[in-house]
């Protein structure tokens, strides 16, 4: 795999900066990349050295069983404006990226995972955005170069998202992104959330932008598991009530115990009555589980799994789920 640097001139490219901040902080994200990480460290160090600007680079390191550690040392041992973090074990994206800003300052930072493969020059139009005046950049993989299938289902859950959301992004789960520190200060995230960062900034007020990024030929993570699909579709789930209904869970639980409560009453009221009037007995008819069942357990389902969601959300910054092995700066 060959990566071609930018073709900007290297005075428009340090006209970027504008000094609207004081330092720049790349957080690349590996996992079992131990292959791709000489040609990727390479481009990255001659993308940065050529920008009279102050910057760090943080590898985090998620738990991998492959040499990338071991790589990441020397790197780390070899320049003084390199720092790599090794977690533990894998405990994902939104575990690296808050280990990462506990560790690290910058007034803008830029994150991408090693596992979307692309191409580090053009990680500085996400920073050109930024200067525009926007809060948090996405990257845009174009063209696509992994499965059909992660294709199709990014495809999918970009236009839900957008469609609920108001948002108008065509890769919102791409995995690269540039944004100022105050954003990731201001919203929270835990689990697998990360990828909706965009959703909640959006929520607060910070501006939404995206621009085109080239992804890499390679090899790329193999397409999910179906318990893989289910679980993103319940984050987009968690997302949707959480951007809508964090501070007024009422209209949200309130509607669909209405529907539930007028149910259960109505056939319980027919149960009532068709006792009450001697046409027959309701012991062990079907009709009086079901009336129980919505009047009772499927409420408290609902209401019990969306409030543990609003707690952990309300929470998240508290919440530490991960554990840092080692820090070499």
């Amino acid at each position: 795999m060959s990566i071609t640097l930018s073709k900007t001139p290297e005075k428009e490219q340090e006209a970027i900066f504008a000094n609207s901040w004081q330092k720049l902080t790349v957080w690349v994200s590996v996992h079992n990349q131990a292959k791709a990480l000489p040609e990727l460290h390479q481009t990255l160090r001659t993308v940065l050295q050529r920008f009279r600007y102050p910057f760090q680079l943080v590898y985090i390191d998620d738990g991998s069983t492959d040499t990338s550690w071991s790589l990441l040392k020397t790197y780390a041992r070899d320049d003084h404006d390199i720092k790599v973090i090794k977690m533990r074990t894998t405990f994902g994206e939104a575990s690296v990226m808050d280990a990462a800003m506990n560790v690290t300052d910058g007034d803008v930072i830029v994150f991408f995972t090693c596992r979307v493969g692309v191409n580090p020059a053009d990680l500085f139009k996400l920073i050109q955005k930024l200067e525009q005046g926007y809060d948090l950049v996405v990257g845009q993989r174009s063209p696509r170069r992994d499965s059909r299938l992660n294709r199709f289902v990014s495809k999918f859950f970009n236009v839900i998202t957008n469609r609920f959301t108001g948002l108008k992004l065509h890769d919102i789960n791409s995995g690269v992104m540039a944004m100022r520190r105050v954003v990731l200060a201001s919203v929270p995230f835990y689990g697998s959330l990360n990828a909706f960062l965009p959703v909640f900034a959006q929520r607060l007020g910070f501006k939404i932008t995206e621009t085109k990024v080239e992804q890499m030929p390679g090899r790329y993570n193999p397409s999910l598991y179906p318990r893989d699909y289910i679980r993103r579709l319940l984050d987009l789930i968690s997302v949707l009530f959480l951007r809508n209904y964090t501070k007024k869970p009422l209209h949200f639980l309130g509607f669909l115990g209405a529907l539930f409560t007028l149910a259960g009453a109505i056939i319980n009221l027919y149960l009532f009555v068709y006792r009450l009037l001697g046409i027959g007995g309701i012991a062990g008819k079907p009709l009086l589980l079901l009336g129980a069942i919505l009047f009772i357990v499927g409420i408290q389902m609902i209401s019990i799994g969306l409030l543990g969601e609003m707690i952990i959300f309300t929470h998240a910054k508290n919440i530490k789920d991960y554990n840092i092995e080692e820090i070499i700066e």
